[in-house]
């Protein structure tokens, strides 16, 4: 029986956000999936193991078989995802982390999860941490014909103007931007070593309301709204990173504005307290939808942004009824399973 080459838990290899793809050569280009990032270990037991090196098989019974499957003393960097009508779906994901055991085993079934290798880090116990990306993405690509159902091999390039055309191509699949690795990198763990561009967009956005800060002298975030075709503001994320003086002034202009309602009773709202929020108080205070805000974003999830956004400009020109949803661009292109190479 083979053994493990290091113990579990380990950090994940990052990367840094920049705004340009490096140049060859010298480099490997893939895509970057909307999913959980992890590190998958073979067993016995088998684990998986977040970003932050917490277990999560718990949630995903249904990958047990895959990492089984995988030759004993075997560790894959990857990513877990859910993909629905042929794009990844962060939202039925993230709903796949759940207390309740019985919810567990119903979604497993419902909406099942299936890995996407990027990495080798140790084949039949042997460490490959130290060897050069290049061969570490050789090796994976000899064991990808063997990877039992449940996996998928991510396509990888060192063509830049290929991974430019994929950055484009594969967003309708979920793919939210490129990641660059150093061909002749070795696997170092918890460093940003590698380069990822993301998409980034721009908006014009309603302001219907603010968190405060927890100093309470000024705004903490302010909560975005966008108008539907019946006239109805609803609920689309925040943005948060306000300079510290706009920040303070903020405050007293929108103090000015308070009212009882904002987003619409029938439209998507903030939410309260979850189980996300790790007892983080998500009180907020509704103000007219009178200021506009040109927004940036990296991505969305159904029809809100998935992260927080950055504001770019305030736009006392244009009029808030004219801050619609159909500025939302939607990608079209292949589907995730032809993107990805087997599964």
């Amino acid at each position: 029986m083979e053994s493990f080459p290091f113990d579990p838990p380990i950090l994940p290899m990052e990367a840094v956000v920049k705004d340009e793809l490096p140049s060859p050569p010298g480099w490997a280009y893939e895509p970057k999936w909307d999913g959980f990032r992890v590190v998958a270990w073979s067993g016995p037991p088998p684990r998986l193991d977040s970003r932050n090196a917490k277990p999560l098989l718990r949630y995903f019974p249904e990958i047990r078989p895959s990492l089984e499957g995988l030759p004993e003393g075997t560790v894959v960097d990857g990513e877990v995802v859910v993909v629905l009508e042929g794009m990844q779906n962060f939202d039925a994901l993230q709903n796949r982390v759940h207390p309740a055991a019985s919810r567990v085993e119903r979604l497993s079934r419902e909406t099942p999860a299936q890995l996407v290798a990027f990495d080798l880090l140790a084949l039949r116990g042997r460490d490959l941490r130290g060897s050069p990306f290049g061969e570490r993405r050789a090796a994976l690509e000899e064991l990808a014909s063997d990877l039992p159902a449940g996996w998928s091999l991510t396509p990888s390039t060192q063509n830049l103007d290929t991974g430019k055309r994929w950055f484009h191509e594969f967003e309708s699949a979920g793919c939210d931007g490129i990641v660059a690795k150093r061909l002749n990198g070795r696997y170092v763990e918890g460093k940003r070593d590698m380069v990822k561009v993301k998409h980034r967009r721009s908006v014009d956005v309603v302001v219907g309301g603010y968190r405060l800060h927890k100093l309470g002298d000024r705004v903490g975030s302010l909560l975005l709204g966008l108008y539907d075709s019946r006239g109805q503001l609803h609920f689309i994320g925040h943005t948060s990173g306000l300079k510290e003086g706009e920040a303070i002034s903020l405050l007293s202009e929108l103090e000015e504005l308070r009212t009882e309602e904002s987003f619409g009773r029938e439209a998507r709202r903030p939410g309260g307290e979850s189980r996300w929020a790790s007892g983080k108080d998500l009180s907020w205070i509704p103000v007219a939808p009178e200021l506009v805000a040109q927004i940036s974003y990296d991505q969305l999830t159904g029809e809100r942004f998935r992260h927080a956004t950055r504001l770019e400009r305030w736009r006392p020109d244009k009029d808030p009824e004219a801050c619609t949803m159909d500025q939302l661009e939607r990608p079209e292109g292949p589907e995730f399973s032809q993107v990805v190479l087997g599964g």
